[in-house]
């Protein structure tokens, strides 16, 4: 099968277009260096002169927090325009399978437990709004020109060399710096990022369709965070009171992005936020890795 990937040397794209040559997809890359075809997918791309039976797209923005209006634009310019740009290329030469890499957080939830696909797109962050659009988008241009699509709404992933707040706490649990607040006991879904080899393998043989994706274990902080530190031979992390982590979050509310906590981050460490992954269990047939056990930093 030939595959076309975008976002190539993003970290989705580091971790899984290995494992799909040892599967034997004949893989082309996109991105915006070290790839076959160098793009920057805000402008207008050429056509693409060869075809592709699956088209990849994990190219995407994220892992910020917008502070003007002109960075909230970066969101909608990469992840919608640029989706729209994509497929727009691959007009004349149409492919098979469209898989998309979207994000739960277009619920926009902050809480809540076993959250599944019928749930209402209610996601209000430029992040969560690009992807939604771009779900829209795609959802009209697979049908009307006979692509099978999937949507992937992945959890946080994990896998070696993690970003965003994965990748936070693992440098705080190397300088000695990380605290679970209360017992760490707020669960989060997880998603072990070479599991996409496996999902893309999954939609040679089934129908398209809308599917987060999870482990079915769904670890607690203190999991995580001690896992973490067995990895790096470190100490298990110490915990520290919530009501003192309020205080610590109030004072990094004031000094801003300098300091490592504030009130909206501590929200987000001390709530359970799960999602069901029993849709694509069931439809495709997925059994996920279960992301404790294969940890990597």
């Amino acid at each position: 099968m030939k595959l076309l990937f975008t976002g190539c040397n993003g970290f989705v794209g580091k971790n899984v277009i290995p494992l799909l040559r040892e599967k034997s997809f004949n893989i082309k890359t996109l991105g915006t260096h070290d790839a076959d075809f160098i793009r920057d997918i805000r402008e207008k791309l050429p056509a693409f002169d060869e075809s592709f039976n699956i088209v990849f797209h994990a190219a995407g923005k994220a892992h910020s927090i917008p502070k003007t209006r002109e960075e909230e634009n970066q969101f909608y310019n990469v992840n919608y325009e640029g989706t729209k740009n994509i497929c727009q290329a691959l007009e004349k030469k149409l492919p098979e399978i469209f898989i998309f890499i979207s994000t739960v957080a277009v619920y926009g939830r902050e809480d809540g437990y076993n959250i599944s696909e019928d749930f209402p797109l209610e996601g209000a962050t430029a992040y969560a709004k690009s992807k939604i659009k771009a779900e829209e988008f795609l959802s009209e241009w697979c049908k009307r020109n006979g692509v099978k699509l999937f949507i992937f709404r992945p959890s946080l992933i994990a896998g070696p060399s993690a970003p965003g707040n994965l990748r936070d706490m693992i440098r705080a649990i190397k300088k000695g710096r990380y605290f679970n607040i209360s017992d760490g006991n707020a669960k989060k879904s997880i998603f072990w990022v070479e599991d996409f080899a496996k999902l893309t393998e999954l939609t040679i043989v089934n129908m398209g369709g809308i599917y987060n994706v999870c482990d079915n274990m769904h670890p607690t902080f203190k999991d995580v965070s001690c896992r973490v530190a067995e990895l790096l031979h470190k100490k298990s992390p110490h915990n520290i009171p919530k009501f003192f982590a309020k205080l610590i979050a109030i004072v990094g509310d004031v000094l801003g992005s300098r300091f490592p906590i504030n009130s909206n981050k501590l929200k987000k460490i001390t709530d359970s936020l799960t999602f069901s992954n029993e849709k694509i269990k069931e439809q495709l047939n997925f059994s996920p890795s279960n992301v404790i056990e294969n940890f990597k930093i």
